[in-house]
C-alpha cells in the first residue's frame, strides 16, 4: 500500500483530515500519541465543524510543528517553522484556494458534503506531500 492509500484508509475509518496528517507524521517518527490524535479531532470540519479553515491545512501546519516546534521550556523553536508554515499556506491558497474559491472548509466543499468523498482525500494527500517536501528541504529526516 502506498502513502496515498494509507491516508485514504485512515480517512475511511472516520478520522478527520487533521488527524490523518498527524497520525501519518507520528508513524514516520515511529511514535504514537493518542492524546495528540484526540486533540486534532477539534480541527475537523473546519475547526469544530464550523466550516472555517480547512483541517488539511491546519493539520499540515501542526505536522510541521510536530517536527520543528518546541516541547520543552529551554528548547528553542526551529526558526524555520514559521517560514515553512507560511509557505504551506501560500501553496495551499494557490493549489486549492484558487480552484475551489477559498481555503475555508465550507468553500472547499462548496457547501455540499458529497464533495468530501473526492476533495478531502485529494487535500490530505496534497498537503502530506507538500509537508514532506518542506521538511526534507529544510533538513528534516522525513
Amino acid at each position: 500500500m502506498n502513502e496515498a492509500e494509507d491516508l485514504l484508509v485512515l480517512a475511511q475509518q472516520g478520522y478527520h483530515c487533521s488527524q490523518v496528517l498527524v497520525m501519518k507524521g507520528l508513524e514516520q517518527m515511529g511514535r504514537t500519541s493518542p492524546e495528540l490524535v484526540r486533540a486534532m479531532d477539534a480541527l475537523g470540519g473546519g475547526v469544530g465543524f464550523s466550516g472555517e479553515l480547512c483541517g488539511a491545512l491546519t493539520g499540515g501546519a501542526c505536522l510541521l510543528g510536530l517536527f520543528a516546534g518546541r516541547s520543552e521550556p529551554d528548547q528553542p523553536t526551529d526558526p524555520q517553522l514559521d517560514s515553512m508554515v507560511q509557505e504551506l499556506v501560500r501553496w495551499f491558497k494557490t493549489e486549492y484556494g484558487e480552484v475551489f474559491g477559498g481555503i475555508r472548509c465550507v468553500e472547499l466543499l462548496a457547501g455540499d458534503n458529497r464533495n468530501k468523498m473526492t476533495r478531502c482525500p485529494m487535500l490530505i494527500t496534497g498537503v502530506y506531500q507538500k509537508v514532506s517536501e518542506l521538511l526534507i528541504e529544510h533538513g528534516y529526516d522525513f
